[in-house]
């Protein structure tokens, strides 16, 4: 298990680093030949202060990337099936559910509005299988969904 958290941190780094790198390339071309062809010159002095900003945000939210990446859950997926929760976004079948301070993608049998409470009926991998409380038949329409 470490390994893979191992091998998913390299990838983030190193996706990380050649999308801050191709943000750098992007910034300097726009300043450097863009924005004189329509008479807007910034100073050399200008262009590397936007450079330092863009690499301290990279910095900053690939920090807090990795960080996020390395959190395990807070709850299990198989300890969620059972539990009462709300829905955050509209489940038109697709959403988010709000399961014990976490953000979890769900699956519903019909559409529900954001903030109705819902049961967890079921998971497929990371995605759970909700229906709304009240619905007698629980998971029926839940459990022939398929990817």
């Amino acid at each position: 298990m470490k390994h893979a958290i191992t091998v998913k941190s390299k990838k983030y780094t190193i996706f990380s680093f050649i999308t801050a790198l191709l943000k750098e390339v992007v910034l300097a071309a726009i300043v450097l030949w863009l924005l004189p062809k329509f008479g807007i010159n910034i100073p050399l002095w200008g262009l590397i202060l936007l450079m330092v900003a863009l690499g301290a945000y990279a910095y900053i939210t690939y920090r807090l990337g990795k960080k996020a990446l390395g959190k395990k859950p807070m709850i299990s997926p198989e300890a969620i099936v059972g539990s009462k929760c709300k829905a955050t976004t509209l489940l038109a079948p697709k959403g988010y559910i709000r399961v014990g301070g976490e953000l979890w993608r769900a699956w519903a049998s019909s559409t529900i509005n954001a903030g109705e409470e819902v049961i967890v009926v079921g998971r497929e991998g990371m995605t759970l299988l909700v229906s709304p409380v009240g619905n007698d038949n629980h998971g029926s329409k839940v459990a022939a969904h398929s990817h």
